[in-house]
């Protein structure tokens, strides 16, 4: 999991205040397909924002659940706020290789 500046956090947060969650865990937890979708979705919009329902919370707290969820996706957990917790990851930037022609 790696670390996000203050202002960034604050950025993040603004710009998904309005926004609805686009994944959901649910009683089975963070599965393997669901870390695969907010993996893709991290790569096209670099924020994410998930909800936690109830039935997965049996077990763990929403806190374990998002940490759990940053450290399999390699991003950054920017705040959780009841059952609903955001990531965040930077793009990668592509690098250009250069082939030599002989």
């Amino acid at each position: 999991m790696s670390k996000i500046k203050t202002r960034m956090k604050l950025h993040v947060r603004h710009k998904l205040k309005d926004e609805n969650p686009t994944a959901w865990i649910g009683k089975d937890g963070l599965t393997p397909q669901l870390a695969i979708e907010i993996d893709k979705q991290l790569e096209k919009n670099k924020m994410v924002k998930v909800r936690i329902l109830k039935t997965a919370l049996q077990t763990e707290t929403a806190r374990a659940v998002a940490t759990n969820a940053a450290e399999q996706t390699n991003s950054s957990l920017v705040e959780v706020r009841g059952h609903v917790f955001i990531l965040y990851r930077r793009k990668k930037t592509q690098t250009k290789e250069t082939t030599t022609h002989e």
